[in-house]
């Protein structure tokens, strides 16, 4: 079985925020004190934590799962909801956060830094926060969303100042347990060495890290062998050290070949460019110091092969030095020549000016709406998608079992200014909208809300806009209908004023008069006898 992992794929999901509350305050001699439903609590965040005593990713390749827990929902008299408990996952020092199309999310590097791989969503607001002046008894509740969900894959990348490489069985872990106090696996076959091994190295004063990377062979920057996927423990590394081995049997290599095969997957392999410091600068694996080992020279053939070839790496620049790892003989001046290369480097980084990325200010523009809206079409039907932050957060905030709830969605995304808008892209009433992306809310889009559901007298949890949608008139029409209200009573007063001139009638029952005709013919005198 496994016991080193060094790269996950790992599902992570923050919590779901709880719910609002819809509560109404109930006393004695007080049925109705006022909206007292609390918030919701907020989802917990999953957090990625460089830990000491984490060394590897292997927890996470048996459960790639991880879910944060829920916010509690609101509750009456104004008690709002428990928050969700933060996950923190411990991570090995030197894990790189990607996305699957490998996009650097984070570089964690040092005990104790910390990354959000997802964050919890927030609870919803109780009827109690929503209330206002105007609307001071609301009838309903926001809905907590759900948290982030994303894959991440985790990769480790060792943390060490030297790294050895070479052929397998050429003596790297022999080296490793001959210069510290790491124990590693060893034995006289290929590919003994199937996960890196640190080892710490102290020469003097210095004190430095050295990893042995599992065995390099022909091809292995193309995925031969094992070396292609543990070459990135190299990358941190300040320096190189080639270990060749003296004592091969095998006749078709000897340490000049085996040099000229290492270097040369070194140079095909591409170092991860996307993590770079803060100088943005990452110095390919054959440009960075190096040092060879001859080993096994306690071999009588060992010694023979390393006096042989000698000569000749150090006429290429080389630094050579002639080890046995299982004498110890050479490993002293081994050690110190590491420690000077490793103090060159510590002294550069300390030397360097700190390059500080200069703050970016972006304020929000004047004519930011928060929101965009694309046309597209569907079955030969326009349809206009509206994205934005806080559209969408509102959707997903709404019941829309509640009526009062939908005409207060309908309030915030008149007054965000949607409406208009669509009016601006030729959008008509019956015209589908959707909110959000494939996954958004869809709409037969009725442009008939009036804000201000504040102002209607309704029972509390109905919106009179919302009921009998269907039946619903448009703005137009509604238009028409005042219009054709005002001829009528217009044509209706000229009518009252013809019959009051013509005498028909007067304010007055008791001053009625009758018509002047009929005084004339005496039938008013008949009328009083």
């Amino acid at each position: 079985m496994a016991t080193f992992v060094d790269r996950v794929v790992l599902h992570v999901s923050g919590g779901t925020g709880g719910h609002g509350c819809v509560s109404v305050k109930r006393e004695k001699f007080k049925p109705l004190g006022g909206p007292d439903g609390g918030n919701g609590g907020n989802g917990g965040d999953v957090i990625l934590r460089v830990d000491a005593q984490t060394t590897t990713l292997l927890d996470y390749h048996h459960a790639p799962h991880r879910h944060a827990t829920n916010g509690g929902p609101g509750m009456g008299d104004w008690r709002g909801g428990k928050n969700g408990e933060t996950l923190v996952l411990p991570v090995p020092d030197g894990t790189v956060v990607k996305t699957k199309d490998g996009v650097v999310l984070a570089d964690l590097v040092g005990e104790g830094t910390e990354f959000i791989a997802a964050a919890g969503g927030l609870g919803g607001l109780g009827n109690s926060s929503l209330s206002s002046q105007k609307r001071r008894a609301p009838g309903f509740a926001l809905l907590g969303t759900e948290g982030d969900s994303s894959d991440i894959v985790l990769e480790l990348k060792s943390i060490a100042d030297i790294a050895l490489v070479g052929f397998p069985s050429a003596g790297k872990s022999s080296l490793v347990a001959a210069m510290s106090a790491a124990r590693p696996k060893i034995a006289d076959y290929p590919f003994t060495t199937l996960i890196p091994n640190l080892g710490v190295v102290q020469a003097g004063e210095v004190r430095f890290t050295i990893a042995d990377v599992p065995g390099l062979i022909e091809g292995a920057s193309e995925g031969k062998g094992l070396g292609h996927n543990f070459l990135r423990h190299v990358e941190r590394c300040a320096a190189l050290v080639h270990v060749l081995d003296c004592g091969t049997l095998e006749a078709d290599r000897d340490p000049l070949s085996d040099l000229a095969i290492i270097e040369q997957e070194l140079d095909k392999y591409a170092v991860d460019m996307s993590y770079a410091g803060v100088d943005g600068e990452v110095v390919p694996l054959n440009e960075r110091p190096k040092l060879v080992v001859l080993n096994k020279v306690d071999l009588p053939d060992g010694r023979d092969m390393a006096e042989f070839v000698r000569p000749e790496l150090e006429q290429r620049g080389y630094r050579v030095f002639e080890v046995s790892a299982t004498s110890h003989e050479g490993l002293r001046q081994l050690s110190f020549a590491m420690g000077e290369i490793v103090m060159a480097a510590r002294k550069a980084v300390a030397a360097a000016p700190p390059k500080v990325a200069a703050p970016v200010l972006r304020p929000r523009a004047v004519n930011e709406s928060g929101f965009k809206i694309r046309r597209e079409e569907k079955n030969l039907e326009p349809l206009f998608r509206v994205l934005g932050d806080k559209p969408v957060r509102w959707v997903k905030q709404t019941d829309f079992t509640n009526e009062e709830a939908i005409g207060y969605l309908a309030d915030r995304l008149a007054k965000l200014g949607i409406e208009n808008e669509l009016f601006k892209m030729g959008a008509v009433p019956g015209d589908t909208v959707v909110i959000g992306e494939e996954d958004g809310v869809v709409f037969d889009w009725e442009p008939t809300m009036m804000a201000g559901a504040e102002l209607l007298a309704t029972p509390r949890g109905t919106d009179i806009r919302v009921a009998d949608i269907g039946d619903r008139p448009t703005r137009s029409q509604k238009r028409d209908e005042q219009l054709e209200r005002r001829e009528a009573k217009a044509a209706a007063r000229a009518e009252l004023e013809a019959e009051r001139k013509a005498g028909i009638w007067t304010e007055s029952v008791s001053g009625r008069r009758l018509p002047k005709p009929l005084k004339e013919s005496g039938l008013e005198a008949e009328n009083d006898d």
